[in-house]
């Protein structure tokens, strides 16, 4: 009998902004923190040894004090209180990240090698250096040093700036500046509303941070979040690097944060009189041409719809990273071949709670925080399927089913 894997356990960090909140965390420290989290709500202890192996998106050790192999998933379970024998993967499929963590352990599980991970990762954009090359070998005695900045024009060596390939596919699909615009606007009120509403309550961690005068600050909301956003504000904006309409209001932000999720057999759930809260349905990974990078989650979505015999009509919510806000419009567009009607239909179940737009996209754990932000809005509901895709790393993409009830 196959086995049935189950989440137990989810929580993440409140999402900082650039030089926010969250800015002056080490990058061990912050990951520890959704991990000791999800132990915490299920009343078990860091040092128990219930964890068989963590699982941990890690896209960039620059910020790191040790950059040169960091082994981060490692550091940071040590910090979060985890035993010394307890292995670890760190891995860096950029965006997928925190996803494909989530699939490897469900892999071990299936295997037979263990029965309970976290899966999860962790970005901190605010400590990144900046960098200097070709000194040491050249003979440098004196003059002005030029140093890089690996977040402008954030891409890959050889290939366009993801915002130039992004735009490029949204031209293809006629995807308008006006409608990427409006996608914007609709995640920043969606999250407005979900938060009045308290619903991400439930996956985030209400962080008390530490100031130089005075009182802690507390952190219980998405710092990427704006709720002055309009349309006037957002048509005024200048495209970036070249784009005919990619601009910093219909992009996510560079942020701080880090995700957790606690993920079991359900045997071992039953063993441990854990409630699980979801079930994982089927999981996949894709990849394709290295610049086609917001076609990804559509292929991702068929592929899982596939492996789980089903259709996009018994999905009841969504949830496409706005890698950009190209990419749910392109892969939405994508899933509905052609079908104006079907296309708004599934537009309406997707990103109801806003996505990286207004939540914030800590790359490599946003991919953990999609499953749990869907998880949790199924429980508020009362059961159904949930799926949720992301995109990155030079166009690869996940996507994963999840059930509750």
């Amino acid at each position: 009998m196959e086995k049935e894997i189950v989440i137990v356990s989810a929580a993440r960090t409140p999402f900082g902004r650039y030089g926010g909140s969250l800015r002056d965390y080490d990058y061990f420290d912050l990951g520890a923190i959704p991990m000791v989290e999800v132990l915490k709500r299920v009343k078990l202890k860091s040092e128990s040894g219930i964890v068989d192996e963590v699982f941990w998106g890690c896209g960039d050790t620059s910020p790191c004090k040790d950059v040169y192999t960091s082994v981060a998933a490692r550091q940071t379970l040590l910090k979060a209180g985890i035993p010394a024998t307890t292995p670890s993967i760190a891995f860096d499929k950029a965006c997928v990240s925190a996803m494909s963590a989530v699939k490897l352990g469900s892999m071990g599980m299936k295997v037979g090698e263990i029965d309970v991970a976290i899966g999860g990762g962790a970005t901190s954009f605010s400590q990144e250096p900046l960098i200097v090359r070709n000194v040491r070998f050249n003979g440098f005695r004196l003059g002005n040093v030029t140093m890089e900045d690996p977040l402008y024009a954030l891409g890959y060596k050889d290939y366009n700036p993801v915002s130039v390939d992004t735009d490029d596919v949204a031209f293809e699909y006629n995807i308008s500046r006006e409608e990427q615009d409006e996608w914007a606007l609709r995640s920043h009120k969606n999250y407005g509303d979900a938060w009045s509403k308290g619903k991400f309550k439930d996956e985030m961690i209400v962080m008390e941070i530490p100031q130089k005068k005075g009182e802690p600050k507390v952190l219980d909301i998405d710092e990427q979040y704006r709720p002055e956003t309009t349309s006037e504000t957002l048509a005024k904006l200048k495209s970036v690097y070249g784009t005919r309409a990619i601009t910093a209001g219909n992009a996510p932000g560079l942020n701080d944060g880090a995700t957790a999720i606690l993920f079991m057999t359900r045997d071992k759930a039953n063993e441990l009189g854990l409630e699980p809260l979801a079930t994982v349905v089927a999981m996949s990974s894709i990849a394709i041409h290295p610049n086609r990078m917001p076609e990804g989650p559509a292929y991702a979505i068929r592929k899982a719809l596939d492996l789980a015999g089903m259709t996009l009509d018994d999905i009841h919510v969504m949830e496409i990273n706005e890698a950009f806000a190209a990419v749910p419009l392109v892969s939405t567009k994508m899933l509905a071949e052609g079908d104006n009607k079907k296309w708004e239909e599934i537009k309406a179940k997707t990103n109801i709670n806003g996505s990286a737009i207004a939540i914030g996209h800590p790359n490599t754990a946003s991919g953990a925080r999609i499953v749990m932000t869907l998880m949790y809005e199924l429980r508020r509901r009362g059961g159904g399927y949930a799926l949720g895709a992301i995109c990155g790393g030079l166009a690869q993409a996940d996507a994963c089913i999840i059930k509750v009830g």
